[in-house]
């Protein structure tokens, strides 16, 4: 088990530092494309990291905690989503034109400039098309792509057994190139 973990199981606040240090970029960019406002985000954030405290004596440490941690913050976004949009869930947002967000700009990785020059085109049409996709397709794919998660990670996140977890990944690629497909017909995007 991650050494922060065990140190916050044992009530040694400054590991609850170093694991939000460590996480605040995925996990901040994940509930960002989940709500798709900053204001929401960054409030969901905290109330995950404040749910972390609370229930970190009760985490299996048989689990693996990113999964733990996404999960806790993924019923958080839902329960905020349900309260403020009680439209459907699966339901793709109104202007699926995609606008940079800060979840765009935060780094997944350590990129040369030139990795960044290259990819800003296709991130932009990927991200326009994302925004279209049901929130479904968008989360399977933001913890798949985004967040590097396993099948059974994405499959403990969301509460469906793992053959679901493989398949929406499936649909949500497929749906993603239809919207690339159609926004740029004959193959232009690729």
């Amino acid at each position: 088990m991650d050494a922060d973990v065990v140190r916050l199981r044992q009530g040694d606040l400054n590991a609850l530092s170093e694991l939000i240090t460590r996480y605040q970029n995925r996990l901040y960019r994940y509930l960002l494309r989940m709500v798709r406002q900053p204001a929401e985000a960054e409030d969901l954030f905290q109330q995950t990291w404040l749910r972390v405290v609370e229930k970190i004596r009760s985490f299996d440490t048989s689990r693996n905690f990113d999964a733990w941690l996404f999960t806790l913050a993924r019923n958080l976004a839902i329960d905020h989503l349900r309260r403020i949009r009680p439209q459907s869930l699966d339901e793709p947002f109104a202007n699926s034109w995609h606008r940079e967000t800060v979840a765009d700009r935060i780094p997944c990785k350590d990129h040369t400039p030139l990795d960044h020059a290259l990819a800003d085109e296709r991130r932009r049409e990927i991200g326009e098309a994302m925004a279209g996709l049901p929130m479904m397709y968008r989360e399977v794919l933001t913890l798949r792509f985004e967040d590097e998660m396993k099948i059974e990670e994405i499959a403990q996140v969301t509460a469906v057994p793992v053959s679901t977890a493989k398949s929406r990944l499936r649909r949500s690629l497929e749906q993603l190139r239809y919207a690339l497909e159609a926004r740029y017909p004959g193959g232009t995007w690729q």
